[in-house]
């Protein structure tokens, strides 16, 4: 397990010290920490404390990460789940875990450990036993999937490839700005992972949906995702429904996978934002349990 960052640290004392109940997010392939700036602003005006853990070795910037592309490589989903679960580990408030794409799924097996009191998983990437394979989907990960090298290499989106898979759903213009401003390259292990989790009853992939500690469950799926399209999303909902906990899913419509940062993303953060309100309040009463 990769140690966290002194940032990530001192982020965590930070919403330790500051006595509010805490909301983890965490980022999914081709992005960073930093793609969350505005929503913990958002939560944070809400009463939260927030803390947005990197995947193992994550640099600090864009360009540090475009200039260093190895760094992302050679990393499973058990490798970043187990860094989220430390730095979860690390709060003294049982938090809110808020999770996109590949993040949607480490933010579900967060929660199948126990270790969320509310989870949020938006156009999550699909886990062991959610069968629905769309061609958009497929099309999104052959960048990688397509080289069975890539398995231990970080691969960069050509702007044509990130338009169709994150910003198929906005113009031209702030297509471009979103890949200069928020894509790095992206681990390959974790997609081809994912891609045979059906096929590997050892699958890292795996969500425990019916652990009854798995806490209340929104699944935000957007209506024009290449990456992740609704089939997805609704076949992780009717896997999770079986839990006895308060399960979720509403679907966004107009947006693609880039909903989490381009110019609709507040009315996404919003619908996250009311889930979390519903169950645990800002102050750590209201359903919020204690880690200590």
């Amino acid at each position: 397990m990769t140690a966290l960052t002194e940032h990530e640290r001192r982020d965590i004392d930070t919403a330790n010290a500051s006595g509010r109940t805490p909301v983890v997010f965490v980022h999914g392939l081709w992005l960073l920490p930093s793609s969350w700036h505005r929503w913990r602003t958002l939560f944070e005006a809400a009463g939260y404390a927030t803390i947005a853990p990197g995947w193992p070795d994550d640099p600090e910037t864009v360009a540090e990460g475009n200039a260093h592309p190895s760094t992302f490589a050679k990393k499973g989903i058990t490798d970043i789940a187990d860094h989220v679960a430390e730095a979860v580990g690390a709060l003294t408030t049982k938090p809110a875990v808020v999770g996109h794409s590949f993040g949607g799924l480490l933010a579900q097996i967060i929660a199948g450990r126990g270790l969320s009191a509310v989870t949020v998983a938006v156009d999550p990437a699909p886990f062991q036993g959610v069968l629905p394979l769309p061609i958009s989907a497929l099309r999104s990960a052959s960048p990688v999937l397509t080289n069975p090298a890539n398995y231990q290499r970080a691969v960069p989106l050509t702007y044509d490839q990130f338009r169709y898979a994150f910003a198929n759903a906005v113009d031209e213009a702030e297509a471009k700005d979103l890949y200069e401003t928020y894509a790095v390259p992206g681990a390959g292990e974790p997609l081809f992972q994912a891609a045979v989790a059906n096929f590997n009853p050892w699958s890292e992939a795996r969500v425990k949906t019916k652990n009854p500690e798995r806490g209340p469950l929104l699944i935000i799926s957007g209506e024009l995702d290449h990456t992740v399209p609704p089939a997805i999303s609704n076949a992780s909902f009717k896997r999770q429904k079986r839990n006895a906990g308060v399960t979720e899913i509403v679907e966004i419509a107009g947006v693609g996978h880039s909903l989490v940062i381009d110019h609709g993303w507040e009315a996404v953060a919003g619908a996250a934002l009311d889930f979390v309100q519903r169950f645990v309040s800002p102050g750590g009463t209201g359903g919020t349990t204690s880690l200590a």
